[in-house]
């Protein structure tokens, strides 16, 4: 199909562009969005989460400063301090990039 490979079993069309990335161990993490994450960043929740062990949770619209990408751990894939609650993993899925 010109460029797009495509998969035989899902019929999934990527290019081969995108295969060598991935292959090569680059993995891109997006937010709630699509944007793209990279380390340093600042992000915004978009979702209340609670927390354990606090009686209070994360609100909606709290900024996060200099994110750092890491491998995920039970699908948490970001790292930050959040003001307040100190050091914790996030989900890329409940933040949104400011």
């Amino acid at each position: 199909m010109g460029a797009l490979l495509v998969c035989p079993e899902c019929a999934h069309e990527f290019s081969a562009d995108s295969e060598t990335s991935e292959s090569a161990g680059e993995r891109v993490v997006k937010d709630s969005f699509g944007n793209v994450l990279v380390d340093g960043d600042n992000v915004t929740i978009v979702k209340d989460l609670k927390v354990k062990g606090s009686p209070t949770s994360i609100k909606v619209g709290t900024k996060v400063r200099n994110i750092r990408i890491i491998d995920p751990v039970d699908g948490h894939d970001i790292d930050a301090k959040v003001d307040g609650f100190g050091s914790m993993m996030l989900k890329s899925s409940v933040v949104k990039k400011s």
